[in-house]
């Protein structure tokens, strides 16, 4: 015989008292209605005998250990109170100042301890000072400071890895790279997944993007990866002339982070952990097409309807203010060209692709 648990018990028996159905405690709490059938007979037998007893009136509460204790966890809409932490009762406080400055300095508790033993003659025990720095570290989290920008302004991009997908050369299931744009302002974005990447891929994608959105923003924030970025600078960043020309043909300028700063483009990041967590957690998909068409199905049904964290406001909504404000798109698509080094032969010729070409000067 199936026997619960006091706590699912004591659930079953709440419910039973608040006349819920036995379909309703089954989706509830995944109880048997077989279980729950058996329970039921018990909590009625029980009614009946309190009704019965010389003690208990029926129709008032019933003594005490007779009710069943109140489900756990506490229903929803109980509020438990929180304990906080008294800083001025701690043996720490007198030091406060000089730990908070190691807690900055990412030191965990034992460190801390040691060095107020043997450099400040510290008395107190180890589990004092665990307490009081596990309390700084809850009431000094990291902060961030949240940058707002006009509709149109700047959007950010990624890559990061796509839902398992058949390889058609191999047959096997691995994972495609995941490129996403995301402008800054309404949080829309772009997704598309390709099996390997170089600069006239990189390219093209924003291309892709900027038709998908329905123009072009004033400029565009980036990871400094080789197919955009030739050398990293704060202030004078080199970018691959194919990558370069296709943002001027759009009118767009880049903006590289900085070298291992993730949240200056943390939109991005944040929309490819949405993508991965939500769209594509636990998918496997025969094609790149498939996988392609269940994004932009997912970005257009579910994520543009979302109501969006921070901001309060749905992302769709948003995205039809912005939309007026992108920069409008050239008629024609950028003309991509390839950059090859070859030796000009004595006769004031060049081969490319077996063919033999007039060596012209650079104008």
């Amino acid at each position: 015989m199936n026997v619960l648990k006091p706590h699912l018990q004591s659930t079953v028996f709440t419910l039973l008292e608040r006349q819920t159905s036995q379909r309703e405690i089954q989706r509830l709490t995944g109880i048997d209605r077989k279980t729950i059938r058996r329970y039921q007979a018990i909590f009625v037998s029980r009614r009946a005998a309190e009704a019965n007893s010389p003690g208990v009136t029926a129709g008032s509460e019933a003594a005490d250990g007779q009710t069943p204790p109140p489900p756990r966890p506490p229903a929803i809409g109980m509020k438990v109170a929180a304990k906080t932490f008294d800083f001025a009762r701690s043996a720490c406080e007198p030091h406060r100042e000089w730990i908070e400055q190691q807690v900055r300095l990412k030191r965990n508790a034992q460190a801390i301890y040691q060095d107020l033993v043997d450099q400040l003659g510290f008395t107190a025990s180890y589990e004092s000072v665990k307490r009081f720095v596990r309390a700084l570290r809850h009431i000094d989290p990291k902060q961030f400071d949240r940058l707002e920008f006009a509709p149109g302004k700047e959007a950010q991009v990624d890559y990061g890895e796509g839902a398992l997908t058949r390889d058609p050369k191999s047959g096997r299931y691995r994972r495609p790279r995941l490129f996403v744009m995301t402008l800054r302002y309404s949080r829309r974005s772009f997704r598309r997944v390709v099996w390997k990447s170089s600069q006239q891929i990189w390219a093209q994608l924003h291309e892709g993007a900027f038709r998908y959105f329905g123009g072009a923003v004033g400029y565009v924030v980036l990871d400094n990866l080789k197919e955009g970025v030739v050398t990293p600078d704060l202030y004078e960043p080199e970018l691959n002339r194919l990558y370069g020309a296709v943002l001027a043909h759009y009118g767009v300028v880049a903006d590289p982070a900085r070298v291992r700063d993730p949240n200056r483009k943390g939109t991005v990041e944040n929309a490819i952990q949405h993508t991965q967590g939500t769209a594509l957690a636990g998918r496997r998909l025969e094609s790149l097409e498939a996988q392609n068409s269940f994004l932009e199905h997912w970005e257009t049904n579910w994520a543009s309807k979302r109501i969006h964290g921070s901001m309060r406001r749905q992302v769709e909504a948003m995205f039809q203010e912005e939309k007026s404000h992108l920069r409008p798109l050239p008629a024609t698509g950028f003309r991509y060209f390839s950059e090859l080094v070859r030796t000009v032969y004595d006769d004031t010729t060049v081969r490319v692709d077996h063919s033999d070409y007039a060596a012209r000067p650079a104008p």
